[in-house]
């Protein structure tokens, strides 16, 4: 047997704590316009943040809203899709990260009407919106999960 299967068979058992195998990212699939420079600075934002992103330029983004559950209401330029839960919008890194660490029952995230200052929606000059990301439900409700003040 080779050292390295042995050192991976006692790391994996707990026998050398010292060695661990580093648990992967899940991954984030956005579905957006091929022409919406604002999903393309969103990604850029988390990737940033530690996320790998796979990004599909659809001719539809509707139809993959409809099939993940995010209510129309609250549908903006793209929808993202990370460990069984939908990203709708300008999502903040940080609000992920939240919501696969506390495993919400919930559909997703979402944050409606493209607020200014969001990540991708950042114009440099210009201040930010205040804004709630929601935490919602198969039924459409929602919940605030985070509150960020204008700027």
């Amino acid at each position: 047997m080779q050292r390295r299967t042995v050192l991976g068979a006692l790391a994996l058992a707990g026998v050398l704590p010292g060695l661990s195998f580093a648990k992967a990212q899940p991954v984030i699939n956005v579905y957006k316009s091929a022409t919406c420079g604002c999903c393309t600075e969103w990604i850029a934002h988390l990737e940033k943040n530690g996320f790998k992103v796979n990004g599909h330029n659809v001719p539809n983004t509707a139809e993959y809203r409809s099939k993940y559950g995010v209510p129309s209401a609250l549908g903006s330029c793209h929808t993202g899709v990370i460990d069984g839960y939908a990203l709708e919008g300008h999502v903040p890194a940080s609000d992920i990260k939240r919501l696969l660490a506390e495993k919400p029952k919930a559909k997703g995230l979402a944050v409606p009407g493209m607020p200014m200052g969001s990540p991708g929606m950042e114009v440099e000059g210009h201040g930010a919106d205040a804004y709630d990301v929601l935490l919602f439900q198969a039924d459409g409700k929602t919940r605030v999960f985070s509150r960020y003040a204008a700027k």
